[in-house]
């Protein structure tokens, strides 16, 4: 059971990955293609907070938590981390790169702001007011 968790959590993770990489293409897309959705407040809020979440994570030097519940959930299962099931050796593959800590901290940094100006050059929408 604790191996389909892991394999769950991986999935999760992989997919907050796409959310706020995918959303910024989008946005960007959407901008340029003048979908209104992409200027909905709550979704650019919630973009926002997960990266800002990544960024903090690395400049604190934290390890996202759902990295280490995976580890956690594999080792009680007694697997080799990232040699077990298909869904865990190619979504590992794509999630987990090997490279030095820093590059990781200037990316997600860089990502960040990328999205921070997001919010300037494509902003929000606010609800608009009911006239009563």
């Amino acid at each position: 059971m604790a191996a389909v968790l892991a394999d769950l959590i991986l999935i999760l993770h992989v997919a907050f990955v796409v959310f706020v990489v995918g959303g910024l293409f989008l946005i960007w897309v959407g901008w340029k293609l003048r979908w209104k959705w992409v200027r909905n407040l709550w979704f650019r809020l919630v973009h926002l907070l997960a990266i800002g979440m990544v960024v903090a994570q690395a400049w604190l030097g934290i390890i996202c938590p759902l990295t280490t519940w995976e580890m956690s959930l594999r080792e009680k299962a007694g697997e080799t981390v990232y040699e077990g099931s298909f869904i865990d050796h190619w979504l590992g593959e794509f999630l987990y790169i090997e490279a030095p800590w820093q590059a990781f901290l200037i990316a997600y940094t860089v990502f960040g702001f990328l999205v921070l100006g997001s919010l300037v050059l494509i902003p929000p929408r606010w609800r608009k007011s009911r006239e009563s």
